[in-house]
Formats: C-alpha cells, structure tokens, sequence
C-alpha cells in the first residue's frame, strides 16, 4: 500500500469501492427482475426501466478522486455516474429510489440513471450526452473564481469517447484561456458504446490533447486506486492553489456492457478475461491485507454493503410512484403557453 496513504484511508476508499460495486450488481440485477447476488427478490419484473449504463470495474476512479474533494467542490458526470454520485456523499437509498422513479429519488423519479443530480453534495448532475458535462464544469468552474469566495473547484469526469466531440476542445480551451479551477478526469474505459476508443481515436489519447493546449496531463493505472489517489491529491491541490486546469487520464476497463442489457458480444472474451485479472477491488483488498489490516475488517465492510443496498431495494419498492401531476412540473417555459 502507498505509504502516503494515512491510517485508516485505506479502509475509507475500499468502503467507497464495494458500495459502488454492490450498487451496481443490485441496479444490474432490479433492471433484469429475478434476485439480486445479495438475495433481494425482484418480482420478475424490471424494477429499473430504461436504460441503465453501469460503471462495474471502474471503481477506483471516482473513489481516488474524491476522497479529496469538499462538499462545496462541484462534480459534473457522464451517463455513467452512479459511482461518481456515491463517491462525492449523495445518499444511496435516494439514488436507487430514483432508478425506480418513485417520488423519493432526487429527482422525484423523473430523472432516472442517466440524470442524477444532488446540489446539496456538490453534483451537478449525470449527462445523457456524450462529453456534455465538459462545457458545464467549465461555467461552473469560471463562476467559482469570479465570485472568489473560496478555493473550492469543479471536478469533471468524462469518458475515452468524448474526447472525440466538439465540447471536449471547446472546454479545455475556455479552462485554459481563463485559467479555471477544473479538473477534468477522463475515465478510458477503452470502450465508446460499442465500439473499441483506440482504432478511432487519432494520436496518444487525452493526455496528449491536453498538454497540446497547455494543460498539464497526468495519466495513471485507474484500477489502482492508491495510484488515482496520489496523483488526484496532488493535481486537486494544484487546482485549489490557483494553478489553473489539470487533466487526469485514468485507464480502467468497462468489464459490463454499454448498457445493462447489452452482452457485448462484439467484445473478445479474452481481453474481458485479462481485465479481470486487474479487478480494481480485488487488487485493493489484496494490498490492505499485505498491509495487514484484516479479513474480519474488509469483510465487515463488503458485508455492510450488502445490507445497504438490500435495504435501499427493499426501500425503493415500496417508495410511492408520483403523482400524476408531477409530469406537469419542472418544466421550463418562456411564458409562451399555459399547461391545462
């Protein structure tokens, strides 16, 4: 284990690492019916509608990234985001009642997985557009030093594929131009949808567009979270101190499909097989027991996992549907019209 990291931290980021991971297996397995790994009875039927974009395999980055991070820092997300919401405090029962779309998720259950938000932990908000969240951690990042009340920052994370988009140069220019506190976190998965990232992405990647335009680029094994952890706490300091924007390229592995029920069989099974072997939670539980924290302890953590997400099911059926007048709030208007 990285000596840098204090007593305790350890423990801390494996916690952060199996509730995502428990999350995902019981969000995988409510999109599907049947019973969860954990023995929670879904009925049959889907319990999650719509489609559902698991971060299964991916979760040493956000919980490396922030750990470092403040309530008041701000987070924007991909359509992947349950992990990143988790990572930065908002609460899970919340978070999967909205997957339900019942009245008590945070979006009252008209947002879904691909548009998660917590304002009062700093998240923004999930994105069901590829490399959309870019241009909003830069405006939220250029209101945070125009208002200079502090030395909070923005975090974004973004996938491999975006960094093929118009948002992805648009915003890092604006970040650099302005010097914003922002730092953007591209989590290479290797995979865009359904389609391997390498063969349609000309040159090294992000971290090479990002030192292209004067960004400082800092890549880093993503499955191994004492390594996204050292190099997040260094870059987030940089940010805080006035620095400017920072790049992190986290290479992990998507081991699920794009979407829940997808079974990527365009995938070969081999290179699903090699990414196994770097399970980022597997990796971290051997590293504590070298360092000898023990068994009882890390069981104690996956099985409080468990129970967590067994209750957040069991929470979430029973949670209300809204009301059918909610679909007539939360919309925008101009003052063009009246709903009737």
């Amino acid at each position: 284990m990285d000596p840098s990291i204090p007593p305790g931290a350890g423990e801390a980021l494996y916690r952060t690492m199996v509730r995502i991971r428990a999350f995902e297996n019981a969000a995988e397995t409510a999109s599907q019916g049947g019973v969860s790994a954990y023995g929670q009875q879904a009925g049959g039927a889907a319990k999650v509608r719509g489609p559902l974009h698991l971060s299964t395999g991916q979760e040493a980055v956000p919980a490396g990234v922030c750990a470092h991070l403040r309530t008041s820092d701000y987070l924007t997300s991909t359509h992947r985001g349950h992990g990143h919401t988790l990572a930065k405090g908002a609460d899970l029962t919340r978070m999967m009642c909205e997957l339900f779309g019942k009245a008590t998720g945070f979006n009252g259950g008209k947002g879904g997985s691909m548009h998660i938000a917590d304002f009062s932990v700093g998240m923004l908000g999930a994105n069901g557009v590829v490399a959309a969240g870019l241009p909003i951690a830069v405006g939220a990042a250029h209101a945070q030093k125009l208002l200079k009340k502090s030395d909070d920052i923005t975090v974004c994370f973004f996938g491999d594929g975006a960094i093929n988009r118009g948002p992805f140069l648009e915003a890092l220019n604006w970040a650099r131009v302005y010097e914003l506190p922002v730092l953007f976190v591209c989590e290479d998965n290797r995979w865009s949808a359904t389609t391997a990232s390498g063969p349609m992405t000309a040159g090294d990647g992000a971290s090479a567009r990002a030192m292209s335009m004067d960004i400082a680029a800092t890549q880093v094994d993503g499955n191994d979270v004492f390594a996204v952890h050292e190099a997040a706490a260094r870059l987030v300091n940089e940010v805080r101190s006035g620095a400017g924007p920072r790049l992190l390229h986290a290479l992990t592995y998507r081991v699920k499909g794009h979407v829940s029920v997808d079974l990527a069989a365009y995938r070969d099974p081999a290179e699903l097989a090699a990414a196994l072997e770097t399970d980022p939670i597997a990796r971290t539980r051997g590293h504590l027991l070298s360092a000898g924290v023990s068994p009882a302890t890390l069981n104690e953590i996956e099985n409080a996992a468990r129970d967590e997400v067994d209750t957040a099911l069991a929470i979430a059926d029973a949670a209300p549907w809204p009301d059918a007048g909610a679909a007539f709030t939360d919309v925008q208007t101009i003052g063009a019209g009246q709903w009737h």
